[in-house]
């Protein structure tokens, strides 16, 4: 692992958010790299200011409830649909500011002030879930292609691909040979997404890598495909018989969508 990759993972690596393998690689290259071991211990230090006692302290019954009151109005205006995308920025705003007068009139120090401001402002005007999920799985795939790790077993054979998951994951990822459709299957790989193990299926179209993120759902009925770009990769996912679907590539987004009809075959 170079300092690049270790320079975009360390956050991630601080925050203990990296499964085991990737955490021993970036610590071997701490170990030995001075420049990326000071500035991932910053980070450390900076986490653990902002977890110190002197910041936290227990808010009076008024203001708990006025804040639950105001967040409470808030998720009442919005109809179920709106509720799950992002919130417009001016109603969080107005929320955040309606709460900081609150925090005045009850006479909180402004430390205390800041903390709670930050920490309301990122839940009423930050990522929805499903935001935050599409950003995991790109992050995922671009490390999977920085770290040239796209495989733990590499073959084009379906019925080798999907047995070696036996043991390792506690479900069987449908697994497919479109190598006839122009998607070669590569292998396949464990990943971690939303705090478990998925199985990950690598596919290759001329030169283009594609990630089929694969997990149980919380339930078994099916969600129609919906399609989102970040940071200039398409990504797909769906909802079938009791599993989640993402699929991610720089293929465009015809190609990608002509991949995902051939999955749901």
């Amino acid at each position: 692992m170079n300092c690049k990759e270790v320079s975009n993972l360390k956050d991630a690596c601080a925050d203990r958010e990296l499964d085991p393998a990737r955490t021993a690689e970036i610590e071997q290259h701490l170990a030995g790299c001075v420049a990326c071991s000071r500035a991932y211990e910053n980070i450390r230090v900076l986490s653990s200011t902002l977890k110190s006692a002197d910041l936290y302290f227990k808010a009076p019954p008024q203001l708990q409830q006025s804040i639950q009151k105001l967040v409470a109005a808030d998720a009442a205006k919005r109809t179920p649909e709106v509720a799950s995308q992002n919130p417009p920025p001016h109603v969080g705003a107005y929320n955040v500011w309606a709460i900081v007068k609150n925090l005045f009139k009850f006479g909180l120090p402004v430390a205390g002030t800041a903390v709670i401001v930050f920490w309301l402002a990122t839940r009423l005007v930050g990522p929805s879930t499903a935001e935050r999920l599409a950003q995991e799985i790109t992050a995922s795939h671009v490390r999977s292609l920085m770290a040239n790790h796209l495989t733990d077993v590499a073959s084009s054979d379906q019925h080798t691909v999907k047995p070696w998951f036996d043991g390792k994951i506690d479900f069987a990822p449908p697994v497919k040979d479109l190598a006839a459709q122009g998607f070669a299957l590569l292998g396949g790989r464990l990943d971690y997404v939303q705090d478990r193990q998925v199985a990950a299926l690598v596919y290759q179209r001329h030169k283009h890598f594609v990630n089929l993120f694969v997990w149980p759902a919380g339930d078994s009925s099916n969600a129609r495909e919906k399609r989102a770009v970040r940071r200039g990769y398409n990504l797909i996912h769906w909802t079938e018989s009791g599993m989640n679907f993402w699929a991610v590539s720089d293929l465009n987004s015809d190609e990608l969508k002509e991949f995902a009809k051939l999955i749901k075959q």
